[in-house]
Parts: C-alpha cells; structure tokens; sequence
C-alpha cells in the first residue's frame, strides 16, 4: 500500500482548513491568454472511508461574490454578470460517488450548482500528503481538477464573450482538510 492511500485510520469526518485550501479556475481570454482566478470565501467537509471509499461524501459550498483574479473591475464582471452573485450567492458540489483508482487517485462525481442549475462534474484527486498537526490533529491533503463547459450552467454574459472567453474553464483544487474528534 502506498504512504498516501487512504488507510481505513484515516476514517472520519474532516473540515476544509479555508487557510491552507485553494478553489481556483483557469479560463482562456481571447483565445490566448489565461485568466487564472480563486473563490476567497467557502466552506466544505468530508466523510472519509479508508475501508471502502465508495462509502466517503464530500460538501463545499462556495460564496459567488468572492471570486478573486486581481482585477477588480472584471472580479464584479464575474460576480454580476457571470455568476450573478445577487441572485445566486452560492456555488455548491455534492458527491454522489467516490471511486478509488489507485492507490493515491480518487475520482469524485458529484453533482455542481452554479446559477440553480445542477449538473454531473468528475474530479480527480490526487492524495498528496498525511501529516499530524500542531494540536495533534490527522490531516490529508489532495490536488484535483476538472475541465467544464460553463454554458452547461448558463455562465454565459452576452454575445460578445462567447468570442472573448473559452466556454471551457478548468476547476482547480488544492485541498487541505483535517479530521475531527
């Protein structure tokens, strides 16, 4: 068994630590350029089974109105039109099934809300790390990704940016998450 697999000692309920834990996006701009970007505000938790990993679920809830890409004119470009933060505040994932590939691969479907539509995502997941914290904690940590059209959710402006901006966007994970007692 691999160091990373997710040994049936690692079983429990785990919290997003937001400090250590990134929700990113990579777009393509005008068909050259990427626009690289992240989520400042979210929450998540896990239920992890080392015995039977089809068993874990994964929750992340994200806040729409906290997309960062160093821009502020197009960060409320995204929030408002794109996301329409007033009216959809929040982004939210729900596994439905977690398959273990590898030793250290997980794929994780589940379903994606943006914008009140619901829709099928995989993420794979790489386990990248164990480690016992400060105060005696078990943390894992995890890197994913996974490519989606966001017309599939209406994330969509007007005209003019389905020339300026790839429908596809890819979602990018770096996960730190410790278990509680």
């Amino acid at each position: 068994m691999s160091v990373l697999s997710l040994p049936s000692e690692l079983s429990g309920y785990y919290l997003l630590d937001t400090t250590r834990t990134r929700v990113g996006f990579i777009a393509r701009h005008t068909m050259s350029t990427r626009v690289r970007g992240r989520f400042e505000e979210f929450e998540g938790n896990a239920y992890l089974d080392g015995g039977d990993p089809s068993k874990s679920e994964i929750w992340l809830t994200i806040q729409a109105r906290s997309v960062q890409t160093g821009k502020p004119q197009r960060d409320e470009l995204l929030s408002s039109k794109f996301l329409d933060a007033d009216g959809h505040p929040t982004l939210t994932f729900e596994s439905t099934r977690v398959e273990q590939v590898e030793d250290d691969v997980f794929k994780v479907t589940g379903d994606l809300t943006i914008r009140t539509v619901t829709r099928a995502v995989t993420v794979v997941f790489t386990l990248t790390g164990r480690e016992t914290g400060p105060r005696g904690d078990s943390r894992i940590s995890a890197r994913g990704n996974a490519t989606i059209d966001r017309n599939d959710w209406g994330v969509n402006w007007n005209a003019m940016t389905t020339a300026m901006v790839s429908p596809k966007v890819t979602l990018d994970f770096d996960v730190c998450a410790v278990r509680q007692p």
